[in-house]
């Protein structure tokens, strides 16, 4: 659907170069993917009684936390990268394409920050459902694919 968007509107005008911190911020997402599934296997382990403790599974979910945000925190940047170039949601189709495509897919990013934080509760009060953590699991790891799609649109096009 998103490659139709595109090829349907033509977009034209100034060629922007996407700013190098979108592929440190690719790195981190997929960092968070990894620490996300290594959480997963431990809170398995605990409930299956092999891990004692409601610790190590939990510091892996505040990694993978720390690690979303500091994706937002770097798809801010990468504006302000624009921004100081002379590039603003308005300057060029181009432009407005990239802020609008990845302005929704961190708030996408932080709406599975609110279901990890919401796992996290759960798990600290032993109240969890494995349910509960495979559908934040599936929309974490869903925005991952997401943006490496949006990553490679943003590259052909831009």
């Amino acid at each position: 659907m998103l490659w139709w968007f595109v090829r349907v509107l033509g977009w034209t005008g100034q060629h922007i170069s996407l700013p190098p911190i979108l592929y440190a911020n690719t790195l981190v997402l997929l960092a968070s993917s990894v620490t996300l599934e290594i959480a997963r296997r431990r809170i398995a382990s605990y409930a299956r009684g092999v891990e004692s403790q409601i610790a190590a599974p939990m510091r892996w979910l505040v990694i993978t936390l720390s690690l979303g945000l500091l994706f937002v925190a770097g798809q801010y940047v990468a504006w302000l990268q624009l921004k100081a170039e002379g590039l603003y949601l308005a300057t060029n189709p181009n432009s407005s394409f990239f802020y609008v495509f990845t302005g929704v897919h961190a708030l996408h990013v932080l709406g599975g920050l609110g279901g990890l934080v919401y796992v996290m509760s759960k798990f600290n009060r032993s109240i969890l459902r494995r349910s509960t953590f495979a559908a934040a699991s599936q929309y974490w790891h869903f925005m991952d694919i997401l943006w490496l799609y949006l990553l490679w649109v943003l590259w052909m096009k831009l």
